[in-house]
């Protein structure tokens, strides 16, 4: 998907939604504030000089010298946080993130952070203070509420403006569906706190939902209605569950590295901690190249990864 920057009608004045690929996270401009505008989630490193020129753009729609004054993370997992450290260098502004995950980002923890386990990049920044559950961002007059919303992430926060009734989700929940919910890979119960986010969501009734994936929606409940229909499969069966990670973690990688030798891509599949896990947690009854071997098939078969001159890339 080509960037996309833009304002729809829906959106509340000043408000700008940055959209991209799946690779990067969407990023939302919070502005119309002379103290200058706000950037929520900031997309993956390999971005990070797009980002800074989207970035550029909206600020100047926003309004004439319009700055950069704060960025906010909702999870720090890199598509979300991996432009932080370019962002922060070129515009001299504080990061305020989760506080779940504000002394690993402060000490740089990358155990605790997920990067290595994913296999996954992003630059080291240095976050300013927390944004806890229950604490409101106030810009242009407007109050952003942040909600905590386990699940997905265990530090994950959703950000929800009462007077417009927006919603910004992260990856809680997206028009069809919601993000890997990471913890129960990590082998804790992580199903019943993305029900709890549902209906925390719910309970909230949004009149519009920026995801952080996909383009603005406004029919919640049917995304309502989706999301729980897939938990309840997940629940059912974890093991489709891992599947689909492992098979999501594969093609954030290709989307990363553009196209990819089968044999790179397996060699790479075979050291990254998290695709072990999850073959070690569901699928040892295979051995781990055949497992990979399968889910790369699978992908084949499905049409979203194509082989193009001996290399495998997104479709």
């Amino acid at each position: 998907m080509a960037p996309q920057l833009g304002n729809p009608r829906s959106l509340p004045p000043g408000l700008q939604v940055i959209e991209r690929g799946w690779l990067s996270s969407n990023s939302v401009l919070l502005g119309g504030d002379e103290r200058g505008a706000i950037l929520i989630d900031s997309g993956y490193c390999t971005h990070a000089q797009q980002t800074a020129s989207l970035l550029a753009a909206a600020l100047a729609v926003d309004a004439p010298g319009s700055a950069l004054r704060l960025i906010v993370n909702t999870h720090l997992h890199s598509d979300h946080c991996g432009g932080n450290a370019h962002l922060q260098a070129l515009h001299q502004c504080p990061i305020w993130i989760p506080p779940g995950d504000f002394e690993a980002a402060k000490d740089w923890d990358e155990a605790k952070l997920s990067y290595g386990d994913t296999g996954q990049q992003c630059p080291r920044f240095t976050p300013t203070q927390p944004l806890a559950p229950g604490e409101r961002l106030r810009q242009a007059g407007r109050d952003w509420e942040a909600h905590a919303a386990p699940g997905h992430d265990r530090h994950s926060i959703i950000l929800f403006e009462p007077q417009s009734r927006l919603l910004i989700s992260a990856d809680a929940l997206w028009e069809r569906g919601f993000g890997i919910v990471f913890p129960e890979i990590d082998g804790l119960d992580a199903f019943d706190d993305v029900e709890a986010t549902l209906h925390l969501i719910e309970s909230l009734n949004p009149a519009l939902v920026v995801p952080g994936h996909g383009a603005p929606f406004d029919d919640i409940p049917s995304a309502l209605g989706e999301a729980r229909s897939r938990l309840a499969f997940f629940r059912q069966r974890p093991d489709r569950h891992a599947r689909h990670a492992a098979k999501a973690l594969i093609m954030f990688h290709l989307l990363e590295a553009s196209s990819q030798a089968p044999g790179l891509l397996l060699d790479w599949l075979m050291v990254t901690p998290i695709h072990r896990k999850l073959w070690q947690g569901y699928f040892k009854s295979q051995s781990l190249q055949g497992w990979s071997i399968e889910l790369i098939d699978e992908l084949l078969k499905s049409g979203v990864v194509r082989q193009h001159d001996g290399k495998l890339q997104p479709s």
